[in-house]
């Protein structure tokens, strides 16, 4: 098992530079780079002095006073017409583009091969810093949302398996399939305007993660104040989480209990609890088991973008979501590495959570 475990890990290396790599190229080609918006802003609200000014530090612009349209028409950037050679040079420079792209490819990776993410292009801070400030946000909703939807769908699915057929099966499929009918971020608009003060009750806060005074407070009462701010947000993601994952572990049980060995296991006695826990729980179980990691990946990240915004959580989705929109680069590429990273990790948990809940499983074997 050792020697699988490290052939995975080692494979992780070529995916993470085949998925970087693939990114960057097309990322780097796309129009409106950050380069582009650079100059959009300068021609829509500065002089070229002032803009010039800003990039160099120097106040005055006493460089290229005078001088806006000698780069009229010779430059490859859309929107430059009118601007100095001097200050779209400059520009480049600033942002790293004065350099050719595989001059930046070789350098993007040496850096990340040592985690170092360089500084975003517009706020000034370290990836790093951006990604750890924003972290505790996605965390506690990623983790604590997937926690609460494998702890109710798989026994529920479970429940559904066993009664198959009956009144219960019925109305909690209905239930799990209107719940997952109804948009997240729709949900969310519907609990701020009836619980957090839009329009009804103020029962729950709408901002951040603590209390404005949660310093002052004891432990007891930070961990209450920490839970009381993720009661509705964690609600609006698992709204629509259930349905997929109890389906699933439903036809898993169901598919396992008409197999010939639990009729064996019947005939020689054994009770009903005693067949689902010793027999069939190990062998159904495999199927969900597999897909908890694109499940957490989903709730990290993609599913908690609009989650954020609504109920003005800073997390990495939002950050992920502006860098795109600002073409900020290296927030771009070091949260999609990180993101690439861990689901590659979880991956690999789920193969060794196999052979926990089946110790028949061998991968070492199988090669």
């Amino acid at each position: 098992m050792a020697a699988y475990i490290l052939r995975r890990l080692l494979l992780i290396i070529p995916t993470l530079w085949a998925i970087i790599t693939i990114n960057f190229f097309i990322v780097q080609i796309a129009p409106g780079g950050p380069v582009d918006q650079a100059i959009a802003t300068m021609r829509g609200g500065m002089d070229g002095d002032m803009a010039l000014g800003r990039i160099t530090g120097n106040s005055r612009g006493d460089t290229v006073t005078g001088g806006l349209n000698r780069g009229e028409n010779a430059s490859a950037y859309r929107g430059a017409r009118g601007l100095d050679l001097e200050i779209i040079a400059e520009i480049e420079r600033r942002y790293g583009f004065d350099k050719p792209i595989g001059v930046r490819y070789l350098s993007m990776l040496k850096n990340y091969a040592t985690f170092n993410f360089g500084d975003s292009l517009f706020r000034g801070r370290s990836v790093l810093g951006l990604i750890a400030e924003r972290l505790p946000v996605s965390i506690s909703l990623g983790l604590w949302s997937t926690l609460i939807i494998y702890l109710v769908s798989i026994p529920l699915g479970i429940r559904k398996a066993v009664k198959n057929g009956s009144r219960f099966d019925l109305w909690t499929s209905t239930a799990v399939i209107l719940g997952n009918a109804i948009p997240s971020f729709l949900f969310a608009v519907l609990l701020v305007v009836l619980f957090a003060g839009g329009g009804f009750l103020k029962i729950f806060p709408l901002r951040g993660l603590f209390s404005v005074d949660a310093a002052g407070l004891s432990l007891g009462g930070k961990i209450l104040d920490y839970f009381w701010h993720l009661v509705l947000p964690i609600f609006a993601m698992i709204i629509g989480g259930f349905a997929s994952l109890t389906m699933l572990t439903k036809n898993s049980f169901l598919d396992e209990i008409h197999k010939q060995y639990v009729m064996t296991a019947r005939a020689k006695g054994l009770t009903e609890k005693a067949i689902l826990i010793k027999h069939v729980f190990r062998n159904a179980m495999l199927i969900v088991i597999s897909g908890f990691p694109a499940v957490f990946i989903s709730m990290f990240f993609t599913g908690s973008v609009l989650i954020e915004v609504i109920f003005s959580l800073e997390g990495l989705g939002l950050l992920g979501f502006e860098a795109t929109m600002q073409r900020d680069y290296p927030v771009i590429f070091a949260t999609l590495y990180i993101f690439t990273l861990l689901g590659l990790l979880l991956s690999l948990l789920s193969d060794l959570m196999y052979t926990i809940i089946d110790p028949r499983i061998d991968f070492e074997a199988r090669r």
